[in-house]
């Protein structure tokens, strides 16, 4: 008979061999990029969320717990961490690490009621609505923890109309309020009579005038930075001047906001990057810096010109592009590549101007993430390479101390032996190298 003694080969979608990873590495990856049943360039997001699902009763349930609570605070993920903290909740084994892990995720209002909409969900997606099953003891504990933290303005800012209610998840969990005032504000939720918060949605909503609502919240500096860069191009439109806009962008925090928050912003108000670009240098201030000399490769082939998400303009070259421009800040002195069919070097650009370099250097086309490695890599210094690895060749060790900084959540990628692998694309990914250098 034909043999089955044969060893299991996985590849990229490109062809490329790729690695084989422990589950804990795959659940890692699939996550950390997640955007939760959101297709990406390659694989449909339900298909990656199956994955997920199948993968954390395979993971130590310590070591699941503390991926989802990295994801959510490190990456600034929303909705993936919810769905693991769920798949916990059907496996005896994880199942103790529930109520803990779910009250350090849940870090808003709306996130109660969405963890509830995941529970009752199939992993095909949230449309595919399961009959509702009862609510465990873990769960119910962990969101009665949750929704004890949050006050009067944070619920009545997320007490939104859908299939489950903020006052939904107060009856199911049977929270005990910490006092009396807290007990007054539930009594006031249950009954729609919390105050409406002063925000611009609700502004907006209730017919202001939307110049006057926008003057009004920068003045009294009720827009946060991210509501501040969504809202740029609405702002210009309702006839805001632009040097109060250029003032509140200079006003704002920017303690945690990513670099690709502000290309983002900038494709919708292209003619206030000079203003984006001073907040974005700001936001960087003070970074630690990477001693020696690093090298940056990013992959700008047709995959990365992807959008993150249906709902998002903003694609995974843009992601890259911002940590690209952060490495530029941070690295002592440092070379800039990008690859697809060919290795093009990159002007020694700052900030937007960096962007538009690795952008526009190269046609979008294929992955020859081997090839680049091989011209690039040089003995003694630091490679990071910034990617969705699917690669059409292999990847050979780095000759030096090499990062593969994967921003995607597919199943398989390249870099074997000693590259250093980080998933996502947050800021603290730079900080993490730093912290394994001094170490």
């Amino acid at each position: 008979m034909a043999t089955i003694n044969k060893s299991k080969t996985v590849k990229t979608h490109e062809g490329a061999k790729g690695r084989a990873f422990t589950p804990e590495q795959e659940l890692r990856r699939a996550l950390m990029s997640c955007m939760l049943w959101e297709d990406q360039f390659y694989e449909d997001g339900v298909a990656i969320a199956q994955r997920i699902a199948t993968l954390v009763p395979k993971v130590k349930a310590e070591a699941v717990a503390a991926i989802a609570v990295e994801a959510r605070e490190a990456m600034k993920l929303r909705h993936a961490p919810l769905l693991i903290v769920r798949e916990m909740a059907r496996h005896e084994t994880h199942r103790g690490l529930v109520a803990d892990t779910l009250e350090r995720i849940i870090q808003r209002p709306d996130e109660l009621t969405e963890f509830l909409a995941i529970y009752w969900a199939d992993a095909l997606g949230p449309m595919q609505q399961r009959k509702k099953a009862a609510v465990s003891a873990q769960v119910k504990k962990g969101l009665a923890r949750a929704f004890a933290k949050f006050d009067a303005y944070q619920l009545a800012k997320y007490d939104r109309d859908g299939a489950v209610r903020l006052r939904d998840v107060l009856f199911i969990t049977h929270a005990k309020p910490k006092d009396e005032r807290q007990e007054k504000v539930w009594k006031q939720l249950v009954d729609g009579k919390l105050a409406p918060p002063d925000t611009w949605e609700v502004s907006l909503s209730g017919g202001a005038d939307k110049k006057e609502t926008f003057e009004r919240l920068i003045v009294e500096k009720k827009l946060g930075a991210l509501a501040l860069l969504r809202n740029l191009r609405g702002m210009q439109v309702a006839g805001v001047p632009k040097a109060k806009i250029a003032k509140a962008l200079d006003d704002m925090r920017t303690d945690r906001v990513l670099p690709y928050r502000f290309i983002a912003a900038a494709q919708h108000a292209p003619d206030l990057e000079p203003e984006l670009e001073h907040a974005m240098f700001r936001s960087i201030e003070g970074h630690a810096k990477l001693k020696g000399k690093t090298r940056i490769l990013v992959d700008v082939s047709g995959s990365m010109d992807s959008a993150i998400s249906g709902r998002s303009e903003m694609r995974r070259l843009d992601a890259a592009c911002g940590l690209a421009v952060l490495a530029r800040e941070i690295c002592e002195d440092v070379e800039i590549f990008t690859f697809s069919d060919a290795v093009k070097k990159v002007p020694a650009r700052r900030g937007f101007a960096l962007r538009d370099a690795i952008v526009k250097s190269q046609p979008h086309s294929s992955t020859y993430l081997g090839r680049a490695v091989q011209e690039v890599d040089r003995k003694g210094e630091r490679l990071i390479v910034f990617t969705d690895e699917q690669s059409h060749d292999r990847v050979d060790d780095p000759k030096g101390r090499g990062y593969m900084i994967n921003v995607a959540s597919y199943q398989h990628g390249v870099g074997h032996g000693a590259w250093q692998r980080i998933d996502g694309f947050s800021e603290k990914i730079l900080d993490w190298i730093i912290a394994f250098e001094e170490d």
